[in-house]
């Protein structure tokens, strides 16, 4: 692997990609409006399809709107988009997998038959299902997603909890008279921390992508809304004659996809030395 072969964990190619990608991110998701040169949504039909020049830097789009004004609105959008997701996943699965793990018995079988039902559907799918009920809108799509991607998180802390709650210092804090709840807030879900942490990371990857496939189909962030996924989804009829509406939003998502990957394998490297 390149992080291995470049050094230590902390101090390799995957983590130091991974922080610049995210952080790019991070800073346009924050700072966006204050980055882009022009208003994204702002119309300038004698500049449409234009390629790259001093006024439109990465060219103007088929109305003319200034596509790094859009690409930096869209990092926005997708930025802003995966974070709630990934806290709205985290937050119900992380409670499901918990009280299966830990309170085993009808609980766990109870709440595993409806996690794999979920399970059962591949996650865009679900998620598109769930769109077309709930209908094209930001929150729809952290609902739909977040539903989407629950299920996984249910597994990986469930597993966690099950080899944790036989430890010594759980069965201590029963025999101390601590309840379960307390048992549960202080030294079970504590020790689920790091498994949470990389699959957070490499779960906003996975919700971007998702994201951007959902606005590429229609179902995602509803246009003049610049994202990604709508840049691509609009452009297709013009992919001859202005590529570069093709190309740029293609290599944002492909960039920040490899750059938060790298950043969960480091920091499944750094949670875990002895991988």
């Amino acid at each position: 692997m390149i992080a291995r072969a470049l050094g230590r964990p902390g101090l390799n190619f995957n983590a130091i990609f991974g922080i610049a990608v995210t952080g790019a991110l991070i800073l346009l998701a924050v700072f966006g409006p204050w980055i882009a040169p022009f208003d994204p949504l702002k119309l300038d039909l004698p500049s449409r399809l234009s390629g790259p020049s001093p006024v439109h830097l990465l060219g103007a789009d088929e109305f003319g709107r200034d596509v790094l004004s859009r690409l930096a609105s869209g990092a926005r959008t997708s930025a802003w988009i995966a974070f709630a997701t990934v806290a709205f996943a985290l937050m119900t699965g992380t409670l499901f997998g918990v009280l299966a793990g830990f309170l085993r018995g009808w609980v766990d079988r109870a709440i595993m038959m409806v996690n794999d039902a979920f399970l059962a559907f591949p996650g865009l799918l679900l998620a598109l299902g769930l769109m077309a009920v709930i209908g094209a809108s930001r929150e729809g799509i952290i609902v739909a997603l977040g539903l989407a991607y629950m299920p996984i998180v249910v597994r990986v802390v469930r597993a966690s909890v099950m080899s944790i709650r036989e430890r010594e210092y759980v069965e201590a804090s029963r025999v101390m008279g601590n309840s379960e709840i307390i048992t549960m807030a202080r030294h079970v879900l504590p020790n689920c921390v790091a498994p949470i942490i990389v699959l957070a990371t490499t779960m906003f990857g996975w919700i971007i992508l998702s994201e951007s496939a959902l606005s590429f189909l229609g179902l995602g962030v509803p246009p003049p809304a610049p994202s990604w996924g709508n840049m691509l989804s609009t452009a297709r009829p013009y992919i001859g004659q202005a590529p570069h509406l093709i190309i740029l939003p293609g290599l944002c998502i492909l960039i920040t996809l490899l750059g938060i990957n790298m950043l969960g394998d480091a920091v499944r490297d750094w949670l875990d030395p002895n991988m």
